[in-house]
């Protein structure tokens, strides 16, 4: 079943993926005091990305985003001075607004749909190659000791579609549109499908 939960939002110009890491460097007064409790808190905060508006808050512009996010998971943060923290965040479960309101110092929070994870589908012949391509990456990152630096998260599941699909949409420099139909889609056969037509 499909759960309900209040949840504060982050709006950025991309959006998250299940299993992808994303790090955030957060100065905002509306972000600051957000991410210190949901760290206290041990709860995640859902990353969505803009319709209109820019990730810094301007004045007389108002954000709008799209219906679909993730939730992003707080794995480390580190307070560089006052008011800077770095953090790192993975992406959890895909969530659906029902409704969202501006609040105090313009956080926006929202009644969302956490979406159920992706079933384990196993990737089939002709889409075997993105997952190949996929593995020689992490392999290639592993022998130059730049695992690290690659925005994934273990373990890595190169036999599943939906996990391998998350990954090339984080890698990819596409447009942010285009991820979010991407992060919409629902069937992770289908989702690892479009990723093929945008690789070639």
């Amino acid at each position: 079943m499909l759960s309900i939960q209040n949840i504060p939002l982050f709006p950025l110009s991309a959006p998250l993926f299940p299993d992808s890491r994303m790090p955030l460097r957060i100065f905002e007064v509306r972000y600051l005091h957000m991410i210190r409790q949901c760290h206290k808190d041990q709860k995640p905060f859902g990353i969505v990305a803009l319709r209109q508006g820019a990730e810094v808050e301007q004045p007389g512009v108002t954000e709008t985003t799209h219906a679909v996010g993730c939730l992003a998971h707080l794995s480390e943060m580190t307070e560089v001075q006052a008011g800077l923290l770095m953090i790192d965040t993975y992406g959890g479960q895909r969530f659906r607004i029902q409704a969202s309101e501006r609040g105090a110092y313009g956080l926006w929070v929202a009644k969302v749909q956490v979406l159920e994870s992706d079933i384990a589908v196993d990737i089939p012949p002709d889409l075997q190659p993105l997952a190949n391509k996929l593995g020689s990456l992490i392999a290639d990152a592993q022998k130059q000791g730049m695992e690290q630096q690659l925005p994934l998260t273990r373990p890595y599941r190169l036999d599943e579609c939906g996990w391998v699909a998350n990954q090339w949409a984080t890698l990819l420099n596409i447009d942010a549109g285009v991820k979010v139909d991407l992060l919409s889609e629902d069937d992770p056969l289908a989702r690892l499908t479009k990723l093929k037509l945008l690789l070639g």
